[in-house]
């Protein structure tokens, strides 16, 4: 099919995910028992408890409230970046068993993932790039055939394909490591496949959970920037993006 654009959806999440993070933290700070934490939860209660935990640092409740999303329109190299998050479930699709035969494709082409820088250069650029990925889609056709034409075949004739070749996933992380995962990720100084990943998801998540990621995102829009010397120099601009006041934080 060709260049393909970044499509992310929120496939399954912990069923009302603000309640069992307010319900765990109710059970820390109180005398109730399992059977009494959720029955005092007001609206106001519930978010005044996640505002605690987010502002005090005490993460643990967080990780009550699972979130999973489907993901395609990611490149190989992206993948690399994202399982680093090792407080995860990853199933990606195999390149084994899917293959990338050009028999296989509408286009004739792998899917694969063109840089916007590539793209900013302009169209001849563009062509450039795809008259590349076409050229790989025939190596990797020739070695498909020459060993094979089977499964087999196919663990091997992947090694020529590039890092831009598509890929799609699906992940599940747990709401203290994805605000781990947004705080690295959203940072303009992440590379950027996966920080127009990361804030997608974020998107996502605040539609369903606003008040447990109200404070999510790069780091510098609750205070200095951790990187020093090595940052952006744009926290002003990013903590407006993100609608954070410059005394918040």
């Amino acid at each position: 099919m060709g260049a393909r654009q970044l499509v992310v959806r929120l496939l399954r999440y912990t069923p009302h995910p603000e309640n069992a993070v307010a319900a765990s933290a109710h059970l820390c700070y109180s005398p109730a028992g399992v059977h009494e934490i959720e029955g005092h939860l007001t609206p106001e209660r519930r978010e005044d408890l996640i505002a605690l935990l987010l502002r005090s640092g005490h993460h643990t409740p967080l990780e009550h409230a699972v979130f999973t999303f489907g993901v395609e329109g990611i490149s190989r190299a992206c993948l690399a970046q994202l399982t680093r998050h090792r407080i995860a479930s990853f199933s990606v699709q195999s390149q084994r068993w899917v293959g990338k035969s050009s028999t296989g494709s509408p286009d004739g082409v792998f899917d694969y993932i063109v840089p916007p820088r590539v793209v900013e250069l302009g169209p001849e650029y563009v062509a450039e790039f795809e008259r590349q990925m076409r050229q790989i889609q025939e190596w990797y056709d020739f070695w498909y055939r020459a060993l094979g034409a089977n499964r087999e075949a196919r663990e091997d004739a992947r090694f020529v394909l590039p890092n831009a070749a598509e890929t799609k996933l699906v992940v599940t992380m747990n709401a203290r490591e994805l605000h781990h995962f947004f705080s690295l990720r959203c940072c303009n100084r992440a590379q950027w496949e996966i920080r127009n990943l990361a804030e997608a998801m974020l998107r996502l998540v605040k539609e369903v959970a606003p008040a447990l990621f109200r404070t999510a995102g790069p780091r510098c829009l609750r205070g200095p920037c951790p990187e020093g010397k090595l940052g952006c120099g744009k926290a002003a601009e990013v903590r407006a993006r993100y609608g954070v006041d410059a005394g918040d934080g």
